[in-house]
Parts: C-alpha cells; sequence; structure tokens
C-alpha cells in the first residue's frame, strides 16, 4: 500500500478512535499491549473490535457506549483493538477469542482469559441499537 493511503486511512479513523476513548476505552494498539494486558486481566472487561464500517458507526459503538453508562453493573475495563489498523493488536486479541470466528466489528465480555459472552458482526448487522444494548446488558447484569 501506498503511503498516502495509509496516512489517510490514519487521519479518517481518528473519530471513529476518540468516540470510544472518549467514553472510556482504553485503546490497545499492538500486540504486545493486548497480551500484557490479557494475561494480567483478572476483572470483567468488554473489549470492543472497532472497525470502520457502517455497523460500527451506527450501531456497534454507540450500543457500547451506552450499555456501559445505562446499567447498573458494567465490566472493570473497558479496552478496543482496530480492525484493519491495528492488525497486530487485533490479531493476538482475537487468539483471546477461542472458539470464535474472527469477526469485525465485534464484542466479547472477558473475565480473566474465558469468553463470557460474544456478540459477532451478525449479531449486530441488521439489529436496532436497543436490542445490542438489551444483549450487552444483560451479559453485563449475569457476569459483572
Amino acid at each position: 500500500m501506498s503511503m498516502a493511503y495509509e496516512e489517510y486511512m490514519r487521519q479518517m479513523v481518528i473519530p471513529m478512535r476518540q468516540e470510544l476513548v472518549r467514553a472510556g476505552f482504553k485503546e490497545l494498539l499492538s500486540g504486545e499491549e493486548v497480551e500484557e494486558f490479557m494475561e494480567n486481566n483478572e476483572g470483567t472487561v468488554l473489549v470492543v473490535v472497532n472497525s470502520v464500517c457502517g455497523c460500527a458507526a451506527g450501531l456497534a459503538r454507540p450500543a457500547a457506549t451506552q450499555a456501559v453508562v445505562a446499567s447498573d453493573k458494567s465490566p472493570d475495563y473497558l479496552v478496543t483493538v482496530f480492525a484493519g489498523q491495528d492488525k497486530e493488536a487485533t490479531e493476538k486479541m482475537r487468539e483471546y477469542f477461542e472458539g470464535f470466528e474472527p469477526s469485525s466489528p465485534s464484542m466479547a465480555l472477558i473475565k480473566g482469559k474465558e469468553v463470557l459472552h460474544f456478540i459477532p458482526r451478525e449479531d449486530i448487522e441488521d439489529h436496532t441499537m436497543e436490542e445490542i444494548i438489551h444483549n450487552l446488558m444483560g451479559a453485563f447484569d449475569k457476569n459483572c
């Protein structure tokens, strides 16, 4: 890929990254950051695999942020990796999603290293934001 394309994409995704960061999510940008976080994680964590697609913008990111705010129970940690941008970090995080096909966007509720709840793209795309929020809040109520 050309340097101009890569720079364009880095600039293009800044607001997509900031939407989650402003809501309290920590970006994990490298495979090392993912591994360090996951190997030391003892609490519950909501992982959002971010994406540039429309269902990430219109559904996944807003649903994740609203579910965290609206729920009486919420995960101890909020983290995100960006598929297609932080490839090494995304690939490393997906290693912890054992038994689940790679999907972006997607969300996983994890405790320690165990995936307690997983929401793949097909459970985001063509669903309402309210359905996704309800899905997340149910997982939070059960596991946090």
